[in-house]
């Protein structure tokens, strides 16, 4: 099965899934390996992983689109991968889904923002007129077929306001898009009237730790009518977390890290080293010891 058609599978259960957010190939098998149904490429994530800098539109779609293709190429699970404002106009964003398509993912999100873009639970953002991202819309659903699907982004609850963002949001699923998401509100109130606004629509609701949005678990964003929830950032804080702790603790140790860490066989487990090995030797390939 197509990962686009799994993901139709999955947004079509009953309940909401979680998406965890990888920022690289390495993470994503991790999300796979501990059993979520599918993965989210992280914008944020992998701003910070391959650049060392913030979200605030600084990665190229040639970038993202690579990433992507390593992301999906390293997991059998759906990825859905952010993809900031398409990287230009319609014309780009055709550009963009071909990409993205190429790249083997199961969907693409884009969103209303200006160009450069920030992280949707930043100060400071503007949106497009709705005419610009309709048309965004419709150049990515008529280039991306059936092979992917479209999440639609408004980040206009900071900017103009609740209504906005449900009008918004209208004319964006009347525009094609698959998935609507619809950024950062601020409360219980707020999410549930998403829920009503769009009651056969499936919404992808955004778990950010310290962000705007009341940080919940997937059960009680299913009680509340939500298909997925992606938690973007999630293991790139408890990554940055661990790291830091254990470089802390080899430089006051001379070098030494001590304290629980995976195996280095653990490392080859989750790399799928015998499977490689596995195929090598069906190839006729000689091990080298």
């Amino acid at each position: 099965m197509a990962d686009a058609d799994k993901l139709r599978d999955i947004i079509a259960s009953p309940g909401c899934s979680v998406a965890p957010g990888a920022y690289d190939a390495w993470s994503a098998r991790l999300i796979e390996q501990a059993g979520f149904p599918l993965c989210y490429l992280t914008g944020f994530g992998a701003s910070a992983s391959h650049l060392g800098a913030p979200d605030i539109g600084l990665m190229t779609g040639t970038e993202m689109a690579g990433l992507a293709a390593r992301v999906a190429g390293a997991v059998s699970i759906p990825v859905i991968a952010d993809a900031d404002t398409g990287y230009g106009n319609a014309l780009n964003v055709r550009h963009t889904v071909r990409a993205y398509r190429r790249a083997g993912v199961a969907a693409m999100q884009l969103e209303d923002q200006e160009f450069p873009k920030r992280c949707g639970h930043l100060e400071g953002k503007q949106v497009v007129a709705v005419g610009e991202m309709v048309s965004k819309i419709k150049a990515a659903k008529d280039e991306a077929e059936n092979d992917l699907l479209i999440v639609a982004r408004t980040d206009a609850r900071a900017v103009l306001g609740l209504n906005e963002a449900l009008a918004r949001g209208h004319a964006y699923r009347e525009a094609g898009a698959d998935i609507l998401f619809i950024e950062a509100p601020r409360d219980l109130d707020e999410l549930t009237r998403l829920t009503q606004e769009f009651p056969n629509t499936p919404l992808l609701a955004n778990m950010v730790e310290g962000g705007k949005t009341p940080y919940l678990s997937a059960e009680v964003l299913s009680e509340i009518g939500f298909s997925l929830a992606i938690y973007p950032i999630t293991a790139l804080l408890a990554a940055t977390g661990a790291v830091r702790q254990v470089l802390s603790q080899m430089r006051n140790d001379g070098g030494v890290a001590l304290g629980e860490l995976p195996s280095f066989s653990d490392l080859h487990e989750i790399s799928g080293l015998d499977e490689y090995l596995d195929d090598a030797r069906e190839a006729g390939m000689e091990e080298k010891t």
